[in-house]
Protein backbone atom coordinates (compact mmCIF):
# COMPACT_ATOMS: atom_id res chain seq x y z
CA UNK A 1 0.00 0.00 0.00
CA UNK A 2 1.11 3.21 -0.91
CA UNK A 3 1.99 6.18 1.79
CA UNK A 4 0.20 9.20 1.83
CA UNK A 5 3.12 11.26 -0.12
CA UNK A 6 3.81 8.74 -2.38
CA UNK A 7 -0.09 8.59 -3.38
CA UNK A 8 -0.21 12.14 -4.06
CA UNK A 9 2.94 12.23 -5.80
CA UNK A 10 1.76 9.39 -7.98
CA UNK A 11 -1.38 10.78 -8.70
CA UNK A 12 -1.41 14.70 -8.60
CA UNK A 13 -1.94 16.21 -12.07
CA UNK A 14 -3.80 18.89 -13.41
CA UNK A 15 -4.66 16.58 -16.53
CA UNK A 16 -5.24 12.85 -14.64
CA UNK A 17 -6.94 11.06 -17.24
CA UNK A 18 -10.06 8.22 -17.12
CA UNK A 19 -8.68 5.52 -18.47
CA UNK A 20 -11.50 3.01 -18.28
CA UNK A 21 -14.10 2.83 -20.94
CA UNK A 22 -17.17 3.99 -20.38
CA UNK A 23 -18.55 0.61 -20.88
CA UNK A 24 -16.73 -0.92 -17.65
CA UNK A 25 -19.72 -2.38 -15.33
CA UNK A 26 -20.04 -2.56 -11.43
CA UNK A 27 -21.63 -5.53 -9.50
CA UNK A 28 -23.84 -3.44 -7.40
CA UNK A 29 -24.73 -5.37 -3.44
CA UNK A 30 -28.45 -6.53 -4.94
CA UNK A 31 -26.56 -8.45 -7.44
CA UNK A 32 -27.43 -5.89 -10.31
CA UNK A 33 -24.69 -4.29 -12.87
CA UNK A 34 -24.61 -0.93 -13.66
CA UNK A 35 -22.37 1.25 -15.96
CA UNK A 36 -19.19 3.11 -13.55
CA UNK A 37 -19.89 6.63 -12.95
CA UNK A 38 -17.01 8.47 -12.32
CA UNK A 39 -18.98 11.31 -11.05
CA UNK A 40 -20.67 9.11 -8.94
CA UNK A 41 -17.12 7.89 -7.21
CA UNK A 42 -16.22 11.56 -6.76
CA UNK A 43 -19.33 12.71 -5.08
CA UNK A 44 -19.60 9.62 -2.83
CA UNK A 45 -15.81 10.40 -1.60
CA UNK A 46 -16.31 14.48 -1.50
CA UNK A 47 -19.53 14.15 0.88
CA UNK A 48 -17.56 11.89 3.19
CA UNK A 49 -15.33 15.24 3.72
CA UNK A 50 -12.49 15.12 1.06
CA UNK A 51 -11.48 17.77 -1.03
CA UNK A 52 -12.01 17.79 -4.63
CA UNK A 53 -8.17 17.10 -5.36
CA UNK A 54 -8.18 14.16 -2.46
CA UNK A 55 -10.84 12.65 -4.75
CA UNK A 56 -10.16 12.88 -7.82
CA UNK A 57 -6.74 11.67 -7.12
CA UNK A 58 -8.32 8.72 -5.01
CA UNK A 59 -10.92 8.27 -8.24
CA UNK A 60 -7.83 7.82 -10.54
CA UNK A 61 -5.71 5.85 -8.85
CA UNK A 62 -8.74 3.28 -8.49
CA UNK A 63 -9.77 3.51 -12.41
CA UNK A 64 -5.99 3.00 -13.07
CA UNK A 65 -5.36 -0.06 -11.00
CA UNK A 66 -8.14 -1.32 -9.48
CA UNK A 67 -11.48 -0.84 -11.84
CA UNK A 68 -12.43 -3.85 -14.50
CA UNK A 69 -15.18 -4.80 -15.43
CA UNK A 70 -17.68 -7.11 -12.97
CA UNK A 71 -15.69 -5.48 -10.36
CA UNK A 72 -18.31 -5.26 -7.17
CA UNK A 73 -19.19 -1.83 -5.51
CA UNK A 74 -18.13 -3.55 -2.56
CA UNK A 75 -13.99 -3.69 -3.64
CA UNK A 76 -14.07 -0.16 -5.26
CA UNK A 77 -16.00 1.35 -1.61
CA UNK A 78 -12.56 -1.28 0.15
CA UNK A 79 -10.12 0.61 -2.00
CA UNK A 80 -11.63 3.92 -1.98
CA UNK A 81 -11.68 3.75 2.45
CA UNK A 82 -8.10 2.31 2.22
CA UNK A 83 -6.91 5.18 0.79
CA UNK A 84 -9.08 7.69 2.37
CA UNK A 85 -7.65 6.18 5.55
CA UNK A 86 -4.36 7.35 4.52
CA UNK A 87 -5.78 11.05 4.41
CA UNK A 88 -8.10 11.62 6.80
CA UNK A 89 -9.26 8.92 9.40
CA UNK A 90 -12.45 10.89 10.09
CA UNK A 91 -13.50 10.84 6.00
CA UNK A 92 -12.83 7.39 5.62
CA UNK A 93 -15.43 6.87 9.34
CA UNK A 94 -17.95 9.25 6.94
CA UNK A 95 -17.56 7.10 3.94
CA UNK A 96 -18.09 4.50 5.04
CA UNK A 97 -21.40 5.49 6.83
CA UNK A 98 -23.82 3.06 5.13
CA UNK A 99 -22.17 -0.16 6.08
CA UNK A 100 -21.40 1.45 9.26
CA UNK A 101 -24.98 1.66 10.14
CA UNK A 102 -25.01 -1.83 8.56
CA UNK A 103 -22.44 -2.98 11.49
CA UNK A 104 -25.29 -2.47 14.33
CA UNK A 105 -26.54 -6.46 13.38
CA UNK A 106 -27.42 -8.78 13.90
CA UNK A 107 -29.31 -7.33 16.75
CA UNK A 108 -31.88 -4.68 15.41
CA UNK A 109 -32.16 -3.02 19.04
CA UNK A 110 -29.00 -0.95 18.06
CA UNK A 111 -30.58 0.23 14.58
CA UNK A 112 -34.36 1.04 16.54
CA UNK A 113 -32.28 3.37 19.00
CA UNK A 114 -30.82 5.34 16.40
CA UNK A 115 -33.50 5.58 14.35
CA UNK A 116 -35.02 7.14 17.71
CA UNK A 117 -32.34 9.61 18.30
CA UNK A 118 -32.99 10.78 14.57
CA UNK A 119 -36.23 11.67 15.39
CA UNK A 120 -35.36 12.98 18.72
CA UNK A 121 -33.31 15.87 16.65
CA UNK A 122 -36.41 16.74 14.86
CA UNK A 123 -38.16 17.96 18.15
CA UNK A 124 -40.13 14.57 18.66
CA UNK A 125 -40.63 13.09 22.24
CA UNK A 126 -39.42 9.59 21.49
CA UNK A 127 -39.99 6.08 23.02
CA UNK A 128 -38.70 2.63 21.79
CA UNK A 129 -40.29 -0.53 22.25
CA UNK A 130 -43.36 0.76 23.60
CA UNK A 131 -46.45 -1.83 23.66
CA UNK A 132 -49.33 -0.38 22.24
CA UNK A 133 -52.67 -1.99 22.50
CA UNK A 134 -55.11 -2.30 19.13
CA UNK A 135 -58.22 -3.57 18.38
CA UNK A 136 -57.42 -7.43 18.04
CA UNK A 137 -53.66 -7.19 19.61
CA UNK A 138 -51.41 -5.38 21.75
CA UNK A 139 -48.03 -4.40 19.19
CA UNK A 140 -44.52 -3.65 19.98
CA UNK A 141 -43.92 -1.10 18.38
CA UNK A 142 -40.11 -0.45 17.31
CA UNK A 143 -40.40 3.43 17.76
CA UNK A 144 -43.09 6.14 18.54
CA UNK A 145 -42.26 9.63 17.84
CA UNK A 146 -44.66 12.33 18.93
CA UNK A 147 -45.19 16.67 18.52
CA UNK A 148 -47.86 18.77 19.31
CA UNK A 149 -49.23 17.89 16.22
CA UNK A 150 -48.01 14.32 14.90
CA UNK A 151 -47.89 10.86 16.15
CA UNK A 152 -45.89 8.35 14.43
CA UNK A 153 -45.60 4.86 14.75
CA UNK A 154 -42.29 3.58 13.55
CA UNK A 155 -41.61 -0.11 11.94
CA UNK A 156 -37.56 -0.45 11.86
CA UNK A 157 -36.56 -3.02 9.35
CA UNK A 158 -32.79 -3.61 9.90
CA UNK A 159 -30.42 -5.47 7.38
CA UNK A 160 -27.23 -6.07 7.68
CA UNK A 161 -26.58 -7.43 4.06
CA UNK A 162 -26.78 -4.52 2.32
CA UNK A 163 -28.50 -6.17 -0.50
CA UNK A 164 -31.68 -7.28 0.85
CA UNK A 165 -34.32 -4.65 0.61
CA UNK A 166 -37.89 -4.35 2.54
CA UNK A 167 -40.02 -6.23 0.25
CA UNK A 168 -44.29 -6.05 -0.32
CA UNK A 169 -44.62 -8.50 2.85
CA UNK A 170 -42.97 -6.08 5.04
CA UNK A 171 -44.97 -3.56 3.72
CA UNK A 172 -48.28 -5.28 4.28
CA UNK A 173 -47.94 -6.32 7.73
CA UNK A 174 -46.96 -2.79 8.53
CA UNK A 175 -50.55 -1.97 7.37
CA UNK A 176 -52.39 -4.35 9.05
CA UNK A 177 -50.56 -3.48 12.23
CA UNK A 178 -50.97 0.07 11.49
CA UNK A 179 -54.91 -0.21 11.07
CA UNK A 180 -55.33 -1.76 13.91
CA UNK A 181 -53.85 0.46 16.09
CA UNK A 182 -56.18 3.35 14.34
CA UNK A 183 -59.15 0.95 15.06
CA UNK A 184 -58.34 0.77 19.17
CA UNK A 185 -61.34 1.43 21.26
CA UNK A 186 -58.76 3.86 23.34
CA UNK A 187 -56.47 5.13 20.74
CA UNK A 188 -52.63 5.57 22.10
CA UNK A 189 -52.17 8.93 22.62
CA UNK A 190 -53.29 12.46 23.08
CA UNK A 191 -56.26 12.96 21.29
CA UNK A 192 -56.39 15.27 18.28
CA UNK A 193 -53.21 14.15 16.70
CA UNK A 194 -52.44 13.29 13.29
CA UNK A 195 -51.58 9.68 13.44
CA UNK A 196 -48.76 8.43 11.15
CA UNK A 197 -47.26 5.12 9.86
CA UNK A 198 -43.50 4.65 8.89
CA UNK A 199 -41.43 1.91 7.84
CA UNK A 200 -37.48 2.88 8.03
CA UNK A 201 -34.50 0.82 6.59
CA UNK A 202 -31.65 1.16 6.35
CA UNK A 203 -31.09 -0.54 2.95
CA UNK A 204 -33.64 0.07 0.22
CA UNK A 205 -37.58 -1.21 -0.62
CA UNK A 206 -38.98 -3.04 -3.59
CA UNK A 207 -40.45 -1.91 -6.26
CA UNK A 208 -43.51 -2.94 -5.15
CA UNK A 209 -43.40 -2.05 -1.76
CA UNK A 210 -43.06 1.88 -2.61
CA UNK A 211 -45.99 1.49 -4.75
CA UNK A 212 -48.07 -0.21 -2.22
CA UNK A 213 -47.11 2.16 0.50
CA UNK A 214 -47.86 4.78 -2.15
CA UNK A 215 -51.79 3.69 -2.20
CA UNK A 216 -51.99 2.40 1.54
CA UNK A 217 -50.98 5.43 3.28
CA UNK A 218 -47.82 4.55 4.66
CA UNK A 219 -44.61 6.43 5.00
CA UNK A 220 -41.38 4.95 3.60
CA UNK A 221 -38.00 6.07 4.53
CA UNK A 222 -34.97 3.90 3.12
CA UNK A 223 -31.35 4.97 2.47
CA UNK A 224 -32.36 6.84 -0.97
CA UNK A 225 -35.37 6.85 -0.38
CA UNK A 226 -37.48 9.76 -0.63
CA UNK A 227 -35.09 11.29 -3.14
CA UNK A 228 -34.92 13.89 -0.66
CA UNK A 229 -35.08 14.00 3.42
CA UNK A 230 -34.13 10.31 3.44
CA UNK A 231 -32.36 8.16 5.33
CA UNK A 232 -28.68 9.33 4.75
CA UNK A 233 -29.83 12.40 4.66
CA UNK A 234 -31.03 12.88 8.02
CA UNK A 235 -28.20 11.15 9.51
CA UNK A 236 -25.80 13.94 7.32
CA UNK A 237 -28.27 16.65 8.18
CA UNK A 238 -28.50 15.86 12.28
CA UNK A 239 -24.91 15.02 12.62
CA UNK A 240 -25.69 11.55 14.36
CA UNK A 241 -22.99 9.34 13.28
CA UNK A 242 -23.00 5.58 14.53
CA UNK A 243 -19.94 4.45 16.55
CA UNK A 244 -19.41 2.00 14.25
CA UNK A 245 -17.90 4.39 12.28
CA UNK A 246 -15.35 4.69 14.66
CA UNK A 247 -11.82 2.96 13.84
CA UNK A 248 -10.63 3.14 16.76
CA UNK A 249 -12.77 1.50 18.95
CA UNK A 250 -13.03 -2.78 18.71
CA UNK A 251 -16.34 -4.88 17.68
CA UNK A 252 -16.52 -5.75 21.44
CA UNK A 253 -16.37 -1.96 22.78
CA UNK A 254 -18.78 -1.03 20.36
CA UNK A 255 -21.15 -4.25 21.54
CA UNK A 256 -20.45 -3.59 25.25
CA UNK A 257 -21.53 0.55 24.49
CA UNK A 258 -24.84 -1.25 22.60
CA UNK A 259 -25.71 -2.96 25.87
CA UNK A 260 -25.40 0.53 27.78
CA UNK A 261 -28.02 2.22 24.87
CA UNK A 262 -25.04 4.37 23.25
CA UNK A 263 -24.89 4.24 19.23
CA UNK A 264 -24.19 7.81 18.43
CA UNK A 265 -20.53 9.28 18.05
CA UNK A 266 -22.26 12.72 19.73
CA UNK A 267 -22.73 10.46 22.59
CA UNK A 268 -19.05 9.21 23.47
CA UNK A 269 -17.47 12.76 21.98
CA UNK A 270 -19.75 14.89 24.90
CA UNK A 271 -19.82 12.36 27.48
CA UNK A 272 -16.11 10.68 27.44
CA UNK A 273 -16.63 9.00 31.05
CA UNK A 274 -19.18 6.40 28.98
CA UNK A 275 -15.88 4.92 28.19
CA UNK A 276 -14.34 4.25 31.10
CA UNK A 277 -17.06 2.32 31.97
CA UNK A 278 -16.61 -0.26 29.48
CA UNK A 279 -12.95 -0.48 30.27
CA UNK A 280 -10.96 2.15 28.31
CA UNK A 281 -7.77 3.78 29.93
CA UNK A 282 -7.75 7.80 29.77
CA UNK A 283 -5.27 7.52 26.83
CA UNK A 284 -7.91 5.06 24.54
CA UNK A 285 -10.88 7.59 26.05
CA UNK A 286 -8.89 10.70 24.80
CA UNK A 287 -8.24 8.84 21.09
CA UNK A 288 -11.79 7.79 20.83
CA UNK A 289 -12.67 11.31 21.75
CA UNK A 290 -11.17 12.89 19.06
CA UNK A 291 -11.86 10.59 16.69
CA UNK A 292 -15.73 11.07 17.55
CA UNK A 293 -15.80 14.72 17.07
CA UNK A 294 -14.06 14.79 13.77
CA UNK A 295 -16.26 12.57 12.39
CA UNK A 296 -19.32 14.29 13.37
CA UNK A 297 -17.78 17.60 12.54
CA UNK A 298 -14.87 18.12 10.47
CA UNK A 299 -14.69 19.05 7.09
CA UNK A 300 -11.32 18.62 4.68
CA UNK A 301 -10.21 21.85 3.25
CA UNK A 302 -8.14 21.83 0.13
CA UNK A 303 -4.79 20.29 0.64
Amino acid sequence: MMEKHSLAGALHSCDILIVMSEQTEIMKSDGMREPFNHEKLLSSITRAGASRDTAEKIAAHLERNELHDGITSREIFEHALALLGKTRSHAAGRYSLKRAVAAFGPSGFPFEKFVGELFRTRGFTVETNRIVRGQCAEHEIDVVAWNDARLIFIEAKFHNELGLKSDLKVALYVKARFDDLLNAPVPWGRPGLTREMFLVTNTKFSETAVSYAACAGISLLGWNEPVKGNLHDMIETAELHPITSLGTLTSSEKARLFERGVVLCKTVAEHEEILGEIGLDSERRKRVREEAERVCHAVITAE
